[in-house]
């Protein structure tokens, strides 16, 4: 059975040339742009042409073997279109110091190009020690990172045919800008590079998921046309609400690297209708450079099994089976300009010329009547346990349609199915009825989340490896583990209700938790992770189950915002028991409220709704309530204008509750913002644009607040102060360096002079400054988590502390008292927290395990005293500062 398509497919048609023509020929696009790279560097095709010509220069201009570290950044391309324009023969691999060291023994390559503290290339001697075939252009690894030392052989006219096919069938235009975040080193990946520089369209260089935030704001600013991924990047693209996104520029999504389930292509093909882009479902392996067939979109929802027709060029045989109970099924074989030359297992085979005319894929097909093919099994993805012959493709298909997400590997002895799910049972019942095999004959082992490759493909040896592993696993450890830590932080009674795929945000998790939590994760990491608010527990819970790192380091990193927190609270309190002067630190703690805002308010994927917000203010109002409302049966100098938290415009109460006042003011006008669809929708599509117009809205407003001898309404009121608040909210939005330099721009420019006091200012900009280029810091252990108490711990700090100092500032010294005013604070904060988990586990008991999470408990009081002097010291109006509710600042008296 043979089925061709519409070009000649002889490989003699394909010219062997010095350099690959897509390399040596950028400079024909001119003054386009080429390249957006990790950092928000713009380069035009001129631009890079002058890097890879200079790059080239330093290769020289015999042919050397080129072996590069392909990472994700801008250096990397330039060396290996370098290598291509001068006929260097590139070896691309995995950033892994495994896999580089295995091939650098192996293969000997002339010349590294690698990033050490900096990207580095390294002549390793003179000339070349190989003897390098003249087709030769690009060796690849078949296996992603496992280290393996067997590669595939590409010419420069497999190259440059597979380029321009799936520049073809894709209709790649010059005004395109691709999304490559998929691995270089990776066939599918590299080939999005080759195949738009080809066509002069622009590529969107990322180091980030798509889970995070810095992904989509690079994607929306760029105006990106075109996603690719492999499977599981489709899984992270549900996690985030893919569906919900408004992606105007969009023309196409492409998927390869693995066969979806046909439910989800039609699912996504749908979408994709109603968008107005196309779902490109490709079939492909690095032995054919990359592509051999593609689905045309529009029978992708009518055929959502088939893996499509071939490339142009291309063409496919079907050899029959020796199976007669599956007839018109066999192994499909390509054909095409694009097939690889051969396999090298030694750097002897680079020598070599083509050893191959035809790749037998290893898979087993069939031709529909509508002249689609589908793809329906692996040939090497069979066992035989007692005389049955098992498929275990088919075997996951099945289990994928009961519901359950699992892979399959083993051996004529066992069957192994991994699986994440959490009934294991009825995962082996359903092998043992559907495969008619006995338990003994089958090993399920659980998983957090299927092992993959860098290629987002499933490990199998990774899933042979953790069968084995279990009979010689250590006891159980005792320590929490990551899913209890959520828990423990967010809760909940238990961890029934904490799904795999969940993240702090899905969770509720917000700036009043997020200190806490981020302690929880360093503690069980090891590390903390970047983005790990957005980071499903699953793939928490997998890097928790790695060796630990040892770095014989003393310090441990912090996420800034932290400190900054436990810094203002201790200047606040030191203020306010007169151990020294130094403003600043709530107006400060207003700047990281709005970073915190942002950053888990209005994360992707619907977090920033008007109820989640509402929430949000919810859980710094209560507290506060409550305990403004003891204060002022206790004292009258405290008003009910306080306890409602208006009296910053009422102004019949104590001043110094002025910071709770304007923070939870600001959440609830926010929550009436973004209760307008189109005003979420806008701010999704223009992050950081929203919140620049936010900015200048808010600026306009300060300049309707004037201060008067009795109350200074440009520091105090919230039309004064909400400014400072989308300062921070900017500041996050802010992922390029030039959007990172406008912001600090504009904080040099407003900051300075707003409160005609130095040492303030310079408190707020120092402070500002660090929070926008210095997202971590490295200190001591014992530093770090003491930080993190008190961060933690904040509101409550913030709300005991003058009695605290009252009763005990007339009989000890400053220095004591402030140790004092923390330790009651943090004493409630932890009080508050075990009364917060207790009611939650009654009420789960009472209501059969299903019950809210988000409730929240009042704090107590830790001292009691005849407030009527403390009040008086509540009443001060010295336009100080207070502390700040987890990401949102919350000040106490003006005098702070």
């Amino acid at each position: 059975m043979d089925d061709r398509g519409d070009m000649a497919t002889a490989r003699s048609s394909v010219r062997s040339a010095p350099g690959v023509p897509f390399a040596t020929t950028l400079r024909a696009h001119g003054g386009r742009l080429v390249v957006v790279t990790p950092h928000g560097v713009e380069l035009t095709y001129d631009q890079l042409a002058d890097r890879v010509e200079e790059a080239a220069t330093r290769l020289g201009g015999g042919r050397r073997l080129v072996m590069i570290e392909a990472a994700n950044g801008i250096e990397p391309p330039v060396t290996y279109l370098a290598a291509l324009a001068g006929g260097h023969p590139v070896l691309l691999t995995a950033p892994d110091d495994r896999h580089w060291n295995t091939l650098l023994s192996i293969y000997d390559p002339d010349v590294v190009f690698r990033r050490e503290n900096e990207w580095t290339l390294r002549e390793r001697r003179d000339g070349s020690c190989h003897d390098l075939h003249p087709d030769l252009a690009l060796l690849l690894s078949t296996s992603g990172s496992t280290g393996s030392p067997k590669l595939v052989r590409l010419s420069a006219g497999n190259l440059q045919a597979n380029a321009e096919v799936i520049a073809q069938f894709l209709d790649i235009r010059d005004s395109d800008r691709a999304s490559a975040a998929l691995p270089m080193h990776y066939c599918y990946g590299l080939s999005i590079i080759n195949s738009n520089l080809l066509r002069g369209a622009a590529l969107l260089l990322t180091e980030n998921s798509v889970i995070d935030p810095a992904f989509w704001a690079t994607f929306q600013k760029y105006r990106g046309t075109s996603l690719h991924g492999v499977p599981y990047t489709f899984d992270l693209l549900e996690r985030v609400g893919f569906d919900r996104m408004h992606l105007p520029s969009l023309r196409y999504v492409t998927q390869a690297g693995g066969a979806l389930p046909p439910q989800r292509v039609r699912r996504i093909a749908e979408l994709g209708r109603r968008r107005g882009w196309r779902l490109f479902v490709m079939y492909g392996q690095t032995e054919a450079t990359a592509r051999m067939a593609y689905l045309p979109p529009e029978l992708a929802e009518s055929h959502p099994s088939a893996v499509g027709v071939p490339i142009p060029g291309g063409s496919f045989e079907i050899l029959p089976a020796e199976d007669p109970a599956a007839p018109g099924q066999g192994e499909l074989v390509y054909r095409g300009p694009n097939v690889m030359l051969g396999y090298a297992e030694s750097s002897a085979d680079l020598a070599l010329g083509a050893t191959v005319d035809a790749l037998a894929t290893g898979d087993i097909a069939r031709r529909t009547a509508d002249g689609l093919y589908e793809v329906v099994g692996r040939s090497s993805r069979f066992v035989k346990l007692l005389g049955l012959r098992i498929d275990l493709c088919q075997a996951e298909s099945l289990l994928a349609g009961r519901g359950h997400v699992c892979a399959c590997a083993g051996s004529d002895d066992v069957l192994i199915v991994a699986t994440p799910s959490p009934d294991r049972r009825a995962v082996r019942r359903l092998v043992q009825e559907e495969l008619r095999l006995p338990a003994d004959r089958i090993r399920v082992v659980a998983v957090d989340e299927l092992p993959r490759l860098t290629s987002g493909k499933i490990d199998y040896p990774a899933i042979q490896e953790l069968a084995n592993a279990q009979d010689r696993r250590p006891a159980p450890r005792t320590d929490l583990s990551v899913r209890e830590r959520f828990a423990k932080v967010l809760g909940y009674a238990d961890t029934a209700g904490i799904a795999d795929d969940a993240t702090f945000v899905d969770l509720g998790g917000d700036s009043l938790s997020y200190v806490r939590m981020s302690l929880e994760i360093e503690r069980a990491l090891g590390h903390l992770p970047d983005d790990w608010a957005t980071t499903p527990i699953s793939e928490l819970e997998r890097l928790a189950a790695r060796p630990a790192r040892m770095t014989g380091s003393r310090t441990t990193t912090v996420e800034t915002s932290i400190v900054l927190r436990a810094v203002a609270i201790i200047l606040i309190v030191s203020n306010h028991i007169g151990l020294f002067h130094i403003l600043g630190g709530a107006h400060l703690l207003l700047i990281v409220a709005g970073w915190g805002f942002a950053r888990f308010r209005l994360a992707p994927g619907g977090a920033g709704t008007s109820h989640a917000i509402l929430r949000s203010a919810a859980r710094i109002a209560i507290p506060s309530m409550l305990w403004l409302a003891w204060r002022a049966v206790d004292t009258t100098e405290v008003g009910w204008s306080n306890v409602l938290l208006i009296d910053n415009y009422v102004r019949r109460g104590a001043t110094g509750y002025w910071f709770v006042e304007v923070l939870v003011q600001t959440l609830l006008l926010f929550a009436l913002v973004f209760a307008i669809p189109a005003v979420r929708r806008w701010e999704q599509r223009h992050g950081f644009g929203f919140a620049l117009v936010m900015l200048g809205v808010a600026l306009l407003a300060q300049q309707l607040a004037h201060n008067t001898t009795a109350f200074a309404e440009r520091w105090l009121a919230t039309h004064g102060v909400v400014w400072f608040f989308v300062l921070g909210w900017l500041g996050h939005r802010a992922t390029s360096t030039g959007q990172k330099a406008l912001v600090a721009a504009i904080a040099m420019l407003t900051v300075p002079g707003y409160f005609a006091d130095p040492v303030r200012e310079t408190v707020i900009t120092v402070g500002f400054a660090a929070l926008l280029f210095l997202p971590r810091l490295a200190l001591p252990g014992f530093v770090v988590r003491m930080a993190g108490l008190i961060a933690g711990a904040l509101l409550y700090i913030y709300l005991t502390h003058y009695a605290v100092y009252f009763a005990t500032l007339p009989h000890l010294p400053a220095l004591a008292v402030l140790p004092l005013c923390l330790g009651a604070g943090i004493l409630t904060w932890t009080a508050t927290q075990a009364l917060q988990r207790a009611v939650r586990r009654l009420a789960q008991r009472d209501q059969g395990g299903e019950v809210a999470v988000q409730a929240v408990a009042g704090p107590r009081a830790v001292t009691s005293s005849s407030s009527r002097s403390s009040a008086s010291l509540e009443q001060r109006t010295d336009m100080g500062d207070a502390p700040v509710v987890g990401d949102a600042p919350i000040d106490s008296a003006p005098g702070s």
